[in-house]
């Protein structure tokens, strides 16, 4: 039991930081695509496509991740439950619904900085070109 809490623990502190560097690296992207999205807006684009603009590449990216995680994670569980009297089988739903839930904290993480990008006005990001 202790060794649950404390492997639960040190998961819950893995994935804050990882949705730290996720939201810098948002942040960061955004910055850098002011003008992209103050001319994409200009002519016409709404908040949502502005905000799947900004998110489809990190969509890709946890969804690769998540087929490169997969096997790797499924073949250190058969190691771990090895050991033990009673065991079950890792199926296929596990990996669906954790691959499911990096996407939801992911898109979460995503969602701040890429509608406070959406929102800007376009005006501020082309003034000074």
């Amino acid at each position: 039991m202790k060794l649950m809490q404390i492997f639960g623990l040190f998961s819950l502190l893995a994935i804050f930081v990882a949705c730290l560097g996720l939201f810098g690296l948002v942040a960061f992207m955004a910055e850098r695509r002011t003008k992209e999205i103050g001319i994409r807006k200009t002519l016409g684009a709404s908040i949502p496509d502005l905000t799947l603009l900004l998110s489809k590449e990190f969509i890709k990216l946890v969804i690769v991740a998540n087929f490169v995680a997969w096997p790797i994670a499924y073949y250190a569980m058969n190691l771990w439950l090895q050991q033990y009297a009673y065991r079950i089988q890792p199926g296929l739903g596990i990996f669906i619904i954790s691959g499911t839930l990096a996407l939801i904290i992911a898109l979460s993480t995503i969602s701040y900085q890429a509608i406070k990008a959406a929102r800007a006005n376009p005006i501020d990001s082309l003034r000074y070109e």
